[in-house]
């Protein structure tokens, strides 16, 4: 009868730990998804770690947000900043291949798996971003990336052009605000699990 009613009580505990880690996930994923759709990142990468193709990765990447400066310009809103860049893919494509020096170059707009990243005001946790993702060569170099709505890419993150697409928690989130510290390592550790099961899935 002890034995039962000890197997009893570790059961309620099991149980309780089971739906606690549920609802967690359930809470980091929706605030990882709810960070992730008021932005659209930019990930370019190289043809190789040679230095000649970093550097032209650069320029590939100063040609392309030169090209998006004028058409995602009084851009409100991610949706909206998503539908330009889509529509544009193609202009995108050939701004930069006009500085690729003849490599080929792969231009496309998904969602993508990110690390997390910390930038000058604030981090972003790991997770899926809305990406536009630029090729070049056989993609072979080390990358680059940047938020390219709020346009962030070539100055320092300005908190109050993120501040205004997002939501008051999601902002304290990634400024890391002291009483969301260890909120934000929970979207963080999702964020990295999703990425980790995204590359099981791929391998």
């Amino acid at each position: 009868m002890a034995n039962s009613q000890k197997l009893k009580i570790w059961e309620a505990a099991a149980l309780c730990a089971l739906c606690i880690s549920l609802l967690t996930g359930v809470w980091a994923q929706a605030r990882q998804q709810s960070i992730s759709a008021g932005l659209v990142r930019l990930h370019v990468i190289a043809a190789s770690d040679e230095q000649a193709e970093q550097d032209l990765k650069l320029r590939v990447r100063d040609a392309v947000l030169e090209y998006l400066e004028p058409k995602l310009r009084g851009v409100e809103s991610a949706h909206d900043a998503r539908e330009i860049i889509g529509a544009e893919l193609k202009g995108i494509g050939q701004a930069a291949a006009a500085v690729s020096e003849g490599r080929s170059v792969t231009v496309s707009l998904g969602e993508e798996s990110y690390p997390t990243r910390e930038y000058a005001a604030f981090t972003l946790p790991a997770g899926r971003y809305e990406s536009l993702r630029v090729i070049l060569g056989e993609g072979q170099g080390h990358n680059w990336w940047c938020v390219v709505f709020p346009p962030l890419c070539l100055s320092a993150a300005q908190c109050e052009q993120v501040q205004q697409v997002m939501s008051q928690e999601d902002y304290a989130l990634i400024t890391g605000e002291d009483s969301y510290e260890i909120r934000f390592r929970l979207v963080e550790l999702w964020g990295e699990l999703i990425n980790l099961l995204d590359g099981a899935g791929q391998g």
